[in-house]
C-alpha cells in the first residue's frame, strides 16, 4: 500500500474512532456528501482539506502520520494466552471492556467499585498486555487496531457465549430498546447464503453505529448487546418422534 493509501485509510479509521462521518466531513469542508466520498475513494486530498479534516479532531497532519506508523503495529486481536488472563480476573477484564469502548479513567471510576488506586493498578496490567498505553494523569491510549476483535472461539467468546445463555436471555424482551425474533422454516442452502450474508451486514452496520455514537457523552448511550444466530435446527422433544 502507498503512503497515500495509508494516510487515507488511517484518516477513515480515525474519523471513525472519533464518531465522525462523511456527512459530518462534509459540512466542516462546506462540500457535499457525494463529493466527499468521492475524494476519499479518488485519495486526492489537498495538504490544505487533509490539514482542515484533522482540526475537526484536534490533529495536526504530523499526528496522523504519527497515527498510521501506530496502527501498523496495532494487533487486531489478543493470543489465546493472553484472553485467558482476562478471564481469569473479572475486574480486569470489565476494565478491559470499558477502555475497548473508550470509557475514560473517571468514566469508570464513577460507574463500578473500583478506588482509584486498585483502577490504576487493572489499567496497569493492560498496559503490559498491550491492549492500552496508561498515560501521565491516568489518560488510556488503545493501542489495539479499530478492527480489533476477540478470538474466535478464543476464551473470550466463549467466556460471552456461556453468560448469554444463562444471564442475556433470561428476560422477558418487552421494553422500547429491547427486541427478540425468532422465525423458523425451511429453507434451501442457497437462501440460507443470503440470509447470513445480510445477517453478517447487520453485524457490521451494529459495529459502524457504535463508533459514530462515540460522538455523543456516556450517559446519553447504553451498553447494548446484540445476539445473530442461526443453523439448522429441531426442538429436541420433536426430534425424539424422528424414525431416523
Amino acid at each position: 500500500m502507498s503512503q497515500i493509501n495509508e494516510i487515507i485509510a488511517t484518516l477513515k479509521k480515525t474519523l471513525k474512532a472519533h464518531g465522525l462521518t462523511y456527512a459530518d466531513v462534509a459540512a466542516h469542508l462546506h462540500l457535499s456528501e457525494a463529493s466527499v466520498k468521492r475524494l476519499f475513494a479518488s485519495k486526492q486530498f489537498s495538504l490544505d482539506r487533509l490539514e482542515s479534516v484533522c482540526q475537526m479532531m484536534n490533529m495536526e497532519i504530523v499526528d496522523l502520520i504519527s497515527q498510521m506508523k501506530q496502527l501498523k503495529q496495532a494487533p487486531e486481536a489478543l493470543t489465546a494466552e493472553q484472553e485467558t488472563k482476562l478471564v481469569s480476573d473479572i475486574k480486569l477484564l470489565l476494565v478491559a471492556i470499558c477502555v475497548l469502548n473508550h470509557w475514560r479513567f473517571e468514566d469508570i471510576l464513577n460507574e463500578y467499585k473500583y478506588t482509584e488506586a486498585e483502577l490504576i493498578q487493572l489499567l496497569a496490567k493492560l498496559d503490559k498486555l498491550g491492549i492500552i498505553e496508561l498515560l501521565p494523569k491516568n489518560k488510556i491510549k488503545l493501542l489495539v487496531d479499530s478492527n480489533f476483535s476477540w478470538l474466535e472461539n478464543g476464551p473470550i467468546k466463549q467466556f460471552f457465549l456461556k453468560h448469554v445463555k444463562s444471564d442475556f436471555f433470561n428476560d422477558q424482551f418487552d421494553k422500547p430498546n429491547e427486541l427478540l425474533l425468532s422465525v423458523n422454516g425451511m429453507l434451501s442452502q442457497g437462501s440460507i447464503s443470503i440470509l447470513q450474508k445480510k445477517l453478517s451486514q447487520i453485524a457490521n452496520e451494529f459495529t459502524t453505529l457504535h463508533h459514530e455514537d462515540l460522538k455523543y457523552p456516556l450517559a446519553k448511550r447504553e451498553g447494548t448487546c446484540l445476539v445473530i444466530a442461526m443453523r439448522p435446527w429441531e426442538l429436541e422433544v420433536f426430534h425424539a418422534y424422528r424414525r431416523i
